[in-house]
């Protein structure tokens, strides 16, 4: 949940005098946070939030299936972010035009899997849910193919109707699985879906396959036999466009117009009156617009009967011609009574090439910003976006990746997808970054390591040390002492590291021994980060060398400690004591001057100890003067025996 540093607004829920109700609400970029307030008259306010709800505004960031496609998505978003800038346009668009398809294939796979989940399901509410995301996933893949055609392939005059053809099979699939049944029953030209299916066909341009399942037909009625071929005929000479071919557009136009006044004189002679379903197919070959809406079953939507018109009346239409067609399209085939619905709106934005207010009305239509993100990102890789900047700094592309991005930082996994799309948005990213991964919950130490990691690849040394910071705190009130030093040096934190420093040594005074010694033994340079941390690790160096009987080493070590100050004065008691079975060793182990150093150190701490602590047992106090005495006893042999050693006395 975003995290505000202002008081949230309030909206006044009307009906209240003397104690009046109030909602908060507080964003986040996947979420809203509405809380219930209630204010007295006097405008004090009283305490307590009694009800707290979150709301959540994107819910597909959390279907399993649907994070697939955002997991793929990336993969093919950062392939696109590689492509080289300094390439010719023209050796750029067939790998743009292969992006967009692997975008559109990721979709479908995204699609068929929840419309085999959606019917397995025994849930009706999960398989409605799924049903309504197949819905979306179809109108976006609708919407995507038909951008592709338009602006990233932009397929010229010629092409266009055929690129366009293929647009409507793909996304007009059940005359196949139609075609299918009439032909698997026993007597396929009786089936009553027959003439459906073969007028479908010809509908789509397909017209060998319509050739195929008229032969049934013309099998059972030889009187009309040549009537059958006669249309066969006209379906076979069709003309279609082959760009791959050495005829010119002009060629073709001529071709097709020859073919269409040959169609248009049988229909004159009426070859084909006897038949009426003959007819009306020979009527839908010469662009017969009553014809074609009279089949509106068949086509069931405006842009299949805007695509079936442009292919037999005018099948080298420009692309700047389109949108004409598309508008009287729309119209004809709509009830004027009706409102289009959204996806009518965006279909007809591309028709019209008006990429802006596609992307604007697919912003509002749809419920996150994974389709127009993505789009947007791919059309500017084209070229295409160029002329449009908001007026608040950053352009299109930017800001609807900076959403979709900002949407995955809500998820407890999809957040690593999002550091790279912020990553190439070069105006803000870095920004969005570095406030969105502190919000990242830090639920586990290897988490954390893993967005540290991010973050230290970027340099973002600030969030490097604030991360440190919390796990440190976070270690530390789990009592995991090792853990939260650990993570207190990484952050160069000298004040925490101080503080973790001092309950080492309270755990040992307490325990008599140290824990997390592997951490305490290997510290390095690091123990330099504070006085405290360097005595740490000092006195466990002191310790290492006594259990070594390296006593002489010990003991120099152990009295610079106390001469040089860098132990704590609160811990000279315990130093001296650890210097009692150094003093009592048969050998001598301090001189004479070390000795004298270490008398100073004792008389240094007990100098201001004449008046008896009230606060402290009676016990406690004999035994730290039984200790100063054992202390002092120790240290006065010890000095008699160093002189003895030394032979000599300073004076």
């Amino acid at each position: 949940m975003e995290e505000v540093d202002v008081e949230p607004t309030t909206t006044p829920i009307p009906g209240f005098d003397s104690n009046q109700k109030h909602l908060g609400f507080v964003w986040g970029p996947g979420d809203i946070l509405v809380y219930e307030t209630i204010y007295k008259a006097s405008g004090g306010s009283a305490g307590g939030c009694p009800f707290v709800h979150e709301v959540r505004k994107d819910e597909d960031i959390y279907s399993p299936i649907l994070r697939k496609l955002f997991n793929e998505s990336h993969h093919i978003f950062v392939g696109l972010q590689r492509i080289r800038e300094d390439l010719p346009s023209k050796n750029k668009k067939p790998q743009f035009v292969s992006i967009s398809k692997n975008y559109r294939s990721v979709i479908r796979a995204c699609m068929e899997e929840l419309q085999q989940v959606a019917v397995s399901t025994q849930d009706a509410a999960l398989a409605t849910q799924y049903g309504n995301q197949v819905s979306i996933l179809l109108a976006v893949e609708l919407i995507w193919n038909l951008c592709e055609v338009l602006f990233i392939d932009a397929a010229p005059a010629g092409s266009l109707v055929l690129h366009l053809l293929d647009w409507v099979r793909l996304h007009k699939a059940d005359v196949d699985e139609k075609a299918r049944e009439v032909l698997a029953s026993e007597s396929p030209a009786e089936h009553q879906a027959y003439w459906d299916v073969v007028i479908s066909y010809v509908l789509q341009g397909r017209m060998d396959e319509a050739r195929q399942v008229l032969v049934k037909q013309a099998t059972l009625q030889p009187a009309a036999r040549a009537m059958f071929k006669l249309l066969d005929n006209l379906l076979m000479k069709m003309p279609i466009f082959n760009p791959g071919e050495t005829q010119t557009l002009t060629e073709f136009d001529v071709k097709w117009r020859h073919w269409r006044e040959e169609v248009d004189r049988c229909l004159q002679d009426q070859s084909f009156a006897s038949n009426p379903h003959l007819e009306d197919i020979c009527k839908i070959l010469v662009g017969d617009e009553d014809v074609l809406l009279e089949h509106k079953e068949l086509l069931s939507t405006w842009y299949h009967f805007l695509v079936t018109r442009l292919l037999f009346s005018h099948p080298t239409v420009k692309p700047t011609e389109l949108h004409y067609y598309a508008q009287s399209s729309m119209h004809m085939f709509l009830d004027t009574r009706s409102v289009p619905e959204p996806l009518d709106s965006i279909l007809l934005a591309a028709f019209e090439f008006d990429i802006h207010q596609v992307i604007k009305d697919c912003s509002i239509a749809l419920n996150n910003w994974w389709f127009v993100g993505h789009l947007t990102d791919l059309l500017d890789h084209c070229k295409l976006l160029q002329s449009h900047n908001l007026h608040f700094g950053s352009n299109l592309r930017e800001f609807l990746l900076l959403e979709y991005a900002s949407g995955l930082f809500t998820h407890h996994s999809l957040w690593q997808l999002a550091v790279d799309y912020f990553d190439h948005c070069p105006e803000f990213g870095r920004v969005y970054l570095e406030l969105q991964i502190e919000r990242v919950p830090l639920d586990t130490e290897r988490k954390a390591l893993k967005v540290i990691r991010i973050c230290e690849q970027r340099q973002m040394t600030e969030q490097v040390r604030s991360i440190c910071k919390i796990m440190a705190k976070k270690a530390l009130r789990n009592n995991r002492l090792g853990s939260a030093l650990s993570w207190s040096i990484r952050a160069k934190d000298a004040a925490f590291a101080t503080l973790i420093s001092e309950r080492f040594l309270q755990d040992y005074c307490a325990k008599g021994t140290f824990s997390d010694l592997d951490l305490i033994d290997n510290l390095g340079p690091a123990m330099l980060l504070s006085d405290r941390l360097t005595f740490l690790g000092k006195y466990r160096e002191f310790h290492r060398l006594y259990g070594e009987k390296r006593f002489s080493d010990a003991a120099k070590l152990l009295l610079s400690l106390m001469t040089a100050k860098i132990a704590p004065r609160s811990f000279w008691m315990t130093l001296l004591t650890d210097a009692l079975p150094l003093l009592e060793q048969k050998e001598v182990i301090f001189s004479a001057d070390q000795t004298h150093e270490l008398m100073f150190c004792l008389e240094e701490l007990t100098s201001g100890k004449s008046v008896p602590n009230p606060d402290r047992p009676m016990q406690d106090e004999d035994i730290e003067t039984t200790k100063i005495e054992l202390l002092r006893l120790a240290l006065a042999r010890n000095l008699a025996m160093a002189i003895v050693k030394e032979g000599t006395v300073e004076v």
